[in-house]
């Protein structure tokens, strides 16, 4: 199942450690790419263009749950402002 990507007013959480900022993402993207390639050879990417996105797994990485990661407000928009370690304590 497609987890939901974090916007411009949230963002991912562990709710079973508390984790705001460090998650392992599985994502599938379908993009449309300007390259551009030097007589040397070398390609650059210079426009990327997404035309599809799936997140397929968002895990925590310090407890490496998948299920427990869910999406809470941003800091200004009412969400937590500090990571909290296990057993809830800063």
């Amino acid at each position: 199942m497609p987890v939901p990507l974090p916007d411009a007013t949230t963002r991912w959480r562990c709710s079973h450690c508390g984790n705001l900022t460090r998650f392992d993402v599985v994502r599938v993207r379908r993009t449309r790419e300007f390259w551009h390639v030097a007589l040397s050879g070398e390609a650059e990417v210079e426009q990327e263009e997404v035309l599809d996105e799936v997140v397929e797994d968002v895990r925590c990485r310090w407890c490496s749950t998948g299920d427990s990661v869910v999406l809470v407000p941003r800091p200004e928009a009412g969400g937590p402002t500090e990571e909290v370690g296990l057993g809830g304590t800063p």
